[in-house]
């Protein structure tokens, strides 16, 4: 409903690119496998929420509920400790975190009384997509590449 199966393989392929590089510094490992599993964990839910069937009467219920849970994921990854190597994306992460409980927070009241307030649902929207894309720009740098996106200024020092 709010993204489609590709960013499920993104997710899948991350988490599975990140694996087979761990190294041998323990935090740089740890922190290796705690992105792994916020990729994973996001893929899961991901599909979770591509699953629901809209015509269900418990669709919008289910819908928050792995919301809600997406919440969680994206506040743990605020709290992963990023390596000095990648501190510069830290910043990053606690804005994805911070944009996904806005989003999810205004879906809530979006579905809220029985009602649906489609202004409040777009706004939700917008959130969670810039949680999103501050995850992909993560990843991206992860990989040592550099996102190619317009809206996203890099500074080198």
């Amino acid at each position: 409903m709010l993204k489609n199966k590709e960013l499920t393989w993104f997710f899948i392929i991350i988490a599975i690119f990140l694996l087979t590089g761990c190294g041998k510094d323990p935090k740089l490992t740890q922190f290796q496998e705690e992105i792994e599993t916020f990729c994973i964990n996001i893929s899961l839910l991901d599909t979770s929420i591509n699953n629901i069937d809209a015509a269900s009467e418990t669709a919008d219920q289910e819908l928050l509920g792995y919301l809600d849970e997406l919440n969680v994921e994206f506040q743990k990854l605020a709290l992963i400790d990023f390596p000095e190597e990648f501190d510069y994306l830290q910043s990053l992460s606690v804005e994805a975190s911070e944009y996904m409980t806005e989003a999810v927070t205004n879906y809530h009241s979006a579905y809220s009384d029985g009602a649906y307030d489609e202004s409040i649902a777009e706004y939700a929207h917008e959130n969670y997509s810039r949680a999103y894309k501050r995850v992909q720009i993560i990843i991206t740098f992860l990989h040592g590449e550099e996102p190619d996106d317009a809206d996203l200024t890099i500074e080198y020092e």
